[in-house]
């Protein structure tokens, strides 16, 4: 039995770092673009974010601690309402110009308050920020129109990859299919379906840093092609995760020359429901279908294929924010007496409409762990209660543009980020006119209330409460979506891989300019 709390299972000795080798780790998925203002996939993040600086980061081998990158230092103001940072001189972008506050203004400026048809993920995140500003070359402030709590986390975002002014300005969308930025490795190239390089950037801000000579990352969509991969030490790692399973058939080939990092895991699958399409525009069939899904059984059963277990709702299971058991029970879904449930569920279908045998599609990623197993499990729920579900998956950039331009009935989804805070975790739930990355297509402006009263709450108490009332509209009362089960991370990794901490996320990974190889 594997318990997971945050660390490494074993720790490798303190040494000198040493200085080269190419750090080799699979990415089981390819980028759909690689704007990470954009995305919000690890199939974008794991290749592309060691060309990238920046303003502030979470330091990796001591999350979550937030340490200043192309920031030396920066204040606060004592009514929290204005942020004031101190940029770093002479950092280089990879093009050899010269980084200013123009740069970190643009570019929090696309995120904040991007323009046309330019898309960012997370820009609701930042809904208390007024104006970025950039006084002089070394210094950018942010002004707020509200306090709010934890800003500072927010803006180490691991997307909020800082870009240069000059090219956003020309295009604000370059970056989408191109890479440039002051991060400590240069783009070499990318074969799709292959491969990513990257060299170490010599004129680094960070001097004596990186480590590695450089890095490649291997595309294996193939579970057993990735596990032989790493067994036979092609690849180092793989930063996402295996399953129990797959960790007992490693370490049955590798021995003690891997060691393993647990923790939980501030990632889960959700479901997301097209509202726009009938019969799902009422809150009596999204109701049935998730009553219909046992997550207690599901967390036994899935647990033991994949690297799926807790059950929860929008915040991480455990967590400073989560609901207490007795709360979570009461939601839709959470029930312990699936009969009960099922039964109430085909009560509401009937009330609905919806008639025995009614068929629909769910769409899925491609991508087989976790999220074919949970595709499968839910087609199984529903025909339960008298549904026939098609099961379908499609790749990455499919999957994404399905999603935002509301092609599907329901879709597998995914509510994953770089901290177990509410303002990050409810941003899927927003109204589709305020959140990019709400997919399901309905507006509820009680929610948007919810979101900026919790955000602007400094005691945690009372934030707590807020954020139990907007789970329990969005998840129970509305039924927009829902929570199937949250993950658990393992991650393997060759002992000649040094400087590596896991953490409870994997957007903060790979960090890779504290990497270094053994001999």
């Amino acid at each position: 039995m594997l318990l997971f709390a945050a660390g490494v299972v074993e720790p490798t000795t303190a040494q000198q770092p040493r200085r080269g080798g190419t750090l080799v780790y699979i990415s089981t998925a390819q980028p759909p673009s690689f704007d990470g203002h954009r995305e919000t996939t690890f199939a974008m993040l794991h290749p592309v974010k060691p060309h990238y600086s920046y303003l502030v980061k979470f330091d990796t081998q001591h999350y979550p601690k937030v340490v200043g990158d192309l920031a030396e230092s920066w204040t606060a103001s004592k009514d929290g309402m204005t942020y004031t940072f101190k940029i770093r001189s002479g950092v280089k972008f990879h093009d050899g110009s010269t980084l200013t506050s123009k740069d970190i203004k643009a570019t929090y400026d696309k995120i904040i308050f991007p323009k046309g048809d330019v898309v960012s993920a997370r820009q609701a995140m930042y809904q208390s920020v007024r104006v970025v500003e950039a006084p002089d070359p070394q210094t950018v402030v942010f002004r707020l129109k509200y306090a709010t709590p934890g800003f500072v986390e927010k803006l180490a975002s691991p997307f909020n990859f800082v870009y240069k002014a000059e090219i956003l300005e020309r295009d604000p969308r370059w970056y989408e299919r191109n890479v440039m930025g002051t991060g400590p490795f240069r783009f070499v190239e990318y074969v799709r379906g292959s491969h990513w390089v990257g060299r170490r950037f010599e004129d680094y801000w960070d001097r004596g840093k990186p480590y590695l000579d450089g890095y490649r990352v291997l595309f294996i969509a193939s579970r057993s092609a990735m596990l032989a991969a790493i067994k036979s030490g092609q690849a180092l790692t793989e930063f996402r995760g295996v399953s129990p399973a797959e960790l007992a058939d490693i370490l049955r080939s590798t021995g003690d020359k891997v060691a393993v990092g647990t923790s939980a895991w501030q990632c889960n699958n959700t479901v997301a429901i097209n509202t726009k399409k009938k019969p799902f525009d009422d809150a009596r069939v999204r109701r049935a279908l998730t009553l219909a899904v046992d997550r207690w059984g599901g967390s036994q059963a899935l647990s033991e294929i994949a690297f799926v277990k807790p059950v929860g709702a929008m915040m991480l299971p455990g967590g400073a924010w989560a609901m207490s058991d007795a709360d979570l029970t009461k939601l839709a879904g959470y029930g312990r007496d699936i009969t009960q449930s099922r039964q109430q569920a085909r009560a509401l279908l009937r009330e609905a409409g919806v008639p025995e045998g009614f068929s629909f599609t769910l769409k899925n990623r491609d991508i087989s762990m976790p999220y074919e197993a949970v595709g499968v499990y839910l087609v199984d729920q529903w025909r339960q209660i008298g549904l026939n579900v098609r099961h379908e998956q499609v790749e990455a950039g499919r999957y994404f543009a399905d999603q935002r331009a509301g092609n599907y009935d329901l879709v597998v989804d995914f509510a994953c980020d770089f901290i177990d805070d509410p303002d990050v975790q409810l941003l899927k739930f927003l109204s589709a006119d305020v959140s990019p990355v709400n997919y399901g297509g309905y507006i509820d402006r009680q929610l948007d209330a919810l979101y900026v009263r919790q955000s602007r709450t400094a005691d945690k108490a009372q934030r707590a409460a807020l954020v139990h009332q907007f789970e329990k509209r969005a998840l129970d009362e509305q039924a927009y979506g829902f929570y199937v089960l949250w993950w658990q991370r393992i991650i393997p990794y060759w002992k000649t891989l040094r400087g590596y901490s896991t953490t409870t996320n994997h957007y903060v990974e790979p960090d890779l300019a504290v990497y270094w190889l053994a001999e």
